[in-house]
């Protein structure tokens, strides 16, 4: 398939930006009515956790799953992957997958201000916007999806508003923007993965 490669093509195919739950809960949809079989090789919570999921994505949750080590946590979170579109379009060359019509970075901004219709755009697949990263107790949610740097944002003057929308974004895993975030830590005979779709 032949994708548009600036904002105006992009504009022309008619293209519509969709939230990373709303893609989820759109393609769970699908695959529900063509009877495909979600979460292939998950085996034993057909009627516990699975309806549980569906459930949690067609309402558009964050979602947290806790348990022991080996009850398929972590496989359930890359099965995720599955329901995400194939490809989406960003900003060429933005670290943070800038959505094309509402970038979030000082770059995507500056890319769509300077060049406009003519911006350039990349297409990013579906594996593409997956992260995991195994995490210490000591780790947080922060650490894995990135936070705002205060200093960055007052030095800057960011009103209060404005500072989830800056490029502040520090230890930022910039892969899992407008994607899906998988933590998984060991503690003590605890094992803890959690999905953050951003």
């Amino acid at each position: 398939m032949d994708y548009p490669r600036t904002l105006n093509e992009l504009r022309a195919a008619r293209y519509q930006p969709h939230s990373v739950k709303d893609e989820l809960r759109r393609n769970l949809i699908k695959k529900l009515r063509s009877g495909e079989k979600l979460f292939p090789g998950i085996v034993g919570y057909q009627d516990t956790v699975i309806p549980q999921l569906i459930n949690a994505i067609l309402s558009r949750h964050n979602i947290i799953l806790l348990g022991l080590r080996g009850q398929a946590k972590s496989r359930i979170i890359r099965l995720l992957t599955d329901l995400l579109d194939e490809r989406i379009p960003i900003i060429a060359g933005s670290e943070v997958n800038d959505d094309p019509f509402q970038p979030i970075s000082a770059y995507g901004r500056r890319m769509l201000t300077e060049h406009g219709d003519a911006t350039p755009i990349d297409w990013v697949g579906r594996d593409a916007r997956f992260v995991e990263k195994l995490a210490t107790p000591d780790v947080t949610v922060a650490d894995i999806i990135g936070d705002v740097d205060p200093i960055k944002a007052a030095r800057n003057s960011f009103p209060v508003s404005s500072v989830t929308t800056t490029a502040s974004f520090r230890n930022s895993s910039t892969r899992s923007c407008r994607g899906i975030t998988s933590s998984c830590s060991d503690c003590a005979a605890k094992r803890r993965a959690a999905s953050f779709v951003s």
